[in-house]
């Protein structure tokens, strides 16, 4: 939806980067609704994840930062619910690696049932 208005105003997208918890996570809530008063249209959200391979030297920096303040992929999705109960409506783009993300979905699917 973003993407059509934008093309049919003929206008780009701004679209910034943060690392979800760099430099905190309150740092985070706060500079995101900043974004959204500056003009953003998305926003790209950066999981931290321990093994950046693919990352630049500043990704992985900010990463590692969050990493140590206790950062996960749960941390990530809560900071995106508080974010929509603030009134944030602009889309909200998880960036990560697939590990994090194949952990977290086995860790809260339910248990197979015995027969």
């Amino acid at each position: 939806m973003t993407f059509a208005e934008l093309q049919r105003r003929g206008e780009a997208g701004l679209i910034p980067f943060l690392t979800v918890g760099f430099p905190d996570v309150q740092s985070t809530l706060e500079l995101v609704p900043a974004l959204v008063e500056g003009g953003a249209d998305l926003i790209e959200l950066g999981v931290p994840f321990s093994d950046p391979l693919a990352d630049g030297a500043t990704i992985q920096h900010a990463g590692q930062v969050a990493l140590q303040q206790g950062v996960t992929l749960a941390t990530c999705l809560d900071v995106v619910r508080t974010l929509r109960s603030k009134g944030i409506t602009v889309p909200l783009l998880l960036m990560g690696y697939y590990n994090p993300l194949l952990q977290y979905a086995d860790a809260v699917r339910p248990a197979p049932q015995g027969r």
